[in-house]
């Protein structure tokens, strides 16, 4: 009986110490450790790869935004609209829409094709982009200017978005068509290894630059 119970206690303190050595190993030492690597290698991307303009940070090189002046670039849909806001007369937040701000967030509404409130949403947001892109039919508005990403914060646009947009934006900022297909192609990005994913635009980028062409902004950091 004795013995049974010392080699019980043994397994027990031997199940604490792995646990507690595991949980030092795992939670504390290799965390501490790759932050610090990371910071030291790669200091822009472990401080969340901040992008600036004229000294402040204004955003994130891999969290999109919603831009409403129409000489920016727009973004894919958002159902959390990029958790972009403002405050309301009342003191409350409120997207930019004038709906009630849901609070930081990231997914998508996960509607199927069939929600009426899934089409209610394209529908609004086909005509808008109409409206703003006179000259373009229904039929060649790109699907991820429709669509949103599973993360709502997708940065990048496919390069006939941006395309698509760039007479809209020539008339609006006053830049050449082609000042703004030299912009798009700086904010390019081909794909992995060169076989690996699609090409993809930096929406936030372009529109930096944009910023910068038009005088807006001075120095920008990306």
């Amino acid at each position: 009986m004795n013995e049974t119970k010392t080699r019980l206690l043994g397994g027990v303190r031997q199940s604490l110490a792995v646990t507690l050595i595991l949980m030092l190993i795992c939670g504390l030492l290799f965390p501490v450790v790759l932050t610090g690597v990371s910071a030291l290698l790669f200091p822009r991307q472990a401080g969340g790869s901040l992008v600036e303009a004229d000294g402040r940070a204004v955003g994130a090189r891999y969290v999109g935004q919603e831009f409403t002046a129409d000489y920016f670039m727009k973004s894919r849909p958002s159902a959390y609209h990029y958790n972009t806001y403002t405050i309301g007369p009342d003191g409350g937040p409120y997207y930019l829409d004038g709906t009630p701000f849901a609070g930081l967030s990231s997914g998508s509404s996960n509607y199927g094709p069939s929600n009426p409130a899934l089409v209610q949403r394209v529908e609004g947001d086909i005509q808008a982009f109409l409206d703003a892109n006179p000259g373009v039919q229904r039929k060649q508005i790109p699907a991820d200017l429709l669509t949103a990403s599973g993360s709502g914060l997708d940065p990048h646009i496919s390069p006939l978005s941006a395309s698509i947009q760039i007479p809209a934006l020539a008339r609006a900022s006053g830049l050449s068509q082609a000042q703004l297909e030299e912009i798009v192609a700086a904010n390019t990005t081909g794909r992995a290894l060169g076989i690996f994913g699609e090409e993809t635009v930096n929406v936030m980028g372009v529109n930096l630059d944009i910023a910068q062409a038009m005088g807006l902004v001075s120095e920008i950091q990306k």
